[in-house]
């Protein structure tokens, strides 16, 4: 029998959603796997995780989301391309007729906690058609279990997921069927046309965003961090691909989260109670603990190859899309922090997958630099990660290194940041996991050996007392040289077989970095404009010694 919304103080009619055929409330992940398998959602595969095809939508759908335009945010949103305005009166109307679609139907409630710090926690509900999508938000969020609490549970946020419904664009305002739609007067996200899970996910970081930062003066960071043995936390920025996931996963170090993060004056914590990682090409060798959690009981797969016989994974097939991805718990990752918190960073890891290869493999940073990169929020796509796109890389800036996400005006996360790194005396660095030898199609990706190698250099302090010489193009500190790495590595120019391209390909990269940070030139501080590349480097600067 279905579990019926007559426990729960808060029911369904708050929200409009009302003569539903069934509603599930809070299913454990067993009974979640019921339900998808009679339901005909994913299949069982080898070991326990359950594989689903998420059609079409294999990765977030940028153009369709939106911000209605309403008295209580709109003067504080940073309305353009990335925050797009929708009517309050088309809203409402569509989220008439997502109720009118839900009548008669079955539907799946998991109420769960975002934000593992009580005092800036956001108390969500998620509402979806379909049972695989509710298991995703129970991995995801942070499960209540205790059942009065449950019960008694007062969202602050509700996020209602109907990939069956369809918007009419010419009815709807939208841009396509598809729409992913915040309001924070309601305090609601709609979400239809898509099964990409990882829109659920993105659309509680955005809402946090905007609160968290405006609210409470916490810094909100779409980052992975770790902490070790003796307390010290380290955090890693970076965008989708970089190595957040891969590199924050470290035997050595326990994981506090993969991927979103606060920063308040007690200390960093997870927004998250699970992960959402890259599938694509896990090897146990390389990545020991994903690689694990594809082989076990309540993970969620997305759009992972299997064979319909032996139900084995192969991790390595593309065919559906670059973007598969894993969502489980973070109690199946072994080294976890069960509390999801830690202290105030140490170190502060800013990623790049630079497929220009120009960008050294390690750097450290002034916090001016610190603040240029987190602005500007770098890396380059690679064909095969975008439909459409050229063999030749494509820069990508992404301003605090989750545009998309970002509510506000970059300012407001760049002024937390910098406040944090001045109170705190963090070590600021830039990685580059990209390439090496060349640009993609002509040097090699980056050895993950020697990004771990470097990894752990930095957290153990070696790298803050060896000499560095300065980039004469980006002004970055390069050290001379890092334990298990090879000292040529470290000079990305010295890898090229025609350093002269190298140079050439430098000084375009540079320029990229100068147009990109026109945006933000008002009310940037010269200090952190000074901290970008400088196209007409000095003769000298690269025989320069920086004893650190």
């Amino acid at each position: 029998m279905p579990n019926t919304q007559s426990k729960h103080k808060i029911g369904l009619e708050h929200h409009g959603v009302r003569n539903v055929e069934n509603t599930y409330w809070n299913l454990s992940t067993p009974e979640l796997y019921e339900h998808i398998i009679r339901n005909g959602e994913g299949t069982l595969s080898h070991l326990g995780p359950v594989v689903v095809n998420t059609g079409k939508h294999t990765g977030r759908s940028p153009n369709d989301k939106f911000i209605v335009q309403e008295p209580s945010s709109q003067e504080n949103i940073w309305w353009g391309k990335v925050n797009s305005p929708f009517p309050i009166d088309k809203f409402d109307a569509l989220y008439g007729r997502v109720l009118a679609y839900l009548q008669h139907k079955t539907v799946y409630v998991q109420d769960c906690i975002a934000g593992s710090d009580p005092k800036y926690n956001l108390h969500i509900r998620v509402v979806t058609e379909t049972a695989w999508h509710s298991l995703f938000a129970r991995n995801m969020f942070i499960q209540i279990h205790d059942r009065l609490k449950l019960e008694s549970h007062q969202p602050g946020f509700t996020i209602i997921q109907v990939p069956g419904f369809q918007a009419v664009p010419e009815i709807d305002g939208t841009n396509s069927e598809t729409f992913v739609i915040a309001d924070f007067g309601k305090r609601v996200v709609l979400i239809g046309g898509t099964n990409y899970a990882g829109e659920i996910k993105k659309s509680v970081f955005s809402v946090l965003n905007y609160l968290l930062p405006a609210k409470h003066n916490v810094l909100s960071m779409h980052c992975s961090a770790n902490v070790g043995e003796e307390g010290d936390t380290a955090i890693f920025f970076g965008l989708s691909g970089t190595g957040k996931t891969t590199l924050s996963a470290d035997p050595n170090r326990k994981l506090i989260g993969d991927d979103e993060h606060g920063w308040s004056e007690d200390g960093v914590f997870n927004f998250e109670g699970g992960c959402y990682a890259k599938a694509i090409r896990l090897s146990k060798d390389a990545e020991p603990f994903i690689y694990d959690c594809t082989r076990k009981f309540g993970t969620v797969l997305e759009n992972v190859i299997m064979d319909p016989a032996t139900r084995r994974l192969d991790l390595n097939d593309n065919s559906l899309t670059e973007n598969t991805r894993a969502a489980y718990p973070l109690t199946h990752i072994p080294n976890s922090v069960p509390e999801r918190r830690g202290g105030h960073p140490k170190n502060v890891i800013m990623l790049t997958c630079d497929a220009y290869g120009i960008m050294p493999p390690v750097a450290k940073l002034t916090p001016e630099q610190a603040m240029y990169h987190f602005i500007s929020g770098y890396t380059a796509k690679v064909a095969g990660t975008e439909r459409g796109m050229s063999r030749e890389p494509t820069a990508v800036f992404s301003t605090c290194f989750g545009a998309p996400f970002m509510a506000l005006h970059p300012s407001v996360y760049a002024n937390l940041l910098g406040e944090k790194i001045a109170a705190n005396d963090v070590n600021c660095w830039l990685v580059n996991t990209g390439w090496t030898g060349g640009p993609y199609g002509v040097g090699t990706r980056m050895e993950i050996a020697h990004t771990r190698a470097m990894i752990k250099a930095i957290l153990d302090g070696t790298l803050s007392g060896v000499n560095t010489w300065a980039d004469p193009v980006f002004g970055l500190a390069v050290p001379e040289e890092c334990p298990d790495v090879p000292p040529e590595v470290l000079n990305p120019r010295n890898t090229w077989k025609r350093p002269e391209d190298y140079d050439e390909k430098a000084r375009d990269l540079a320029n990229q970095f100068i147009e990109n940070f026109k945006q933000y030139e008002e009310g940037t501080s010269a200090e952190i404009k000074a901290a970008g590349p400088q196209v007409q480097p000095a003769k000298v600067a690269n025989l320069q010694q920086i004893k650190k």
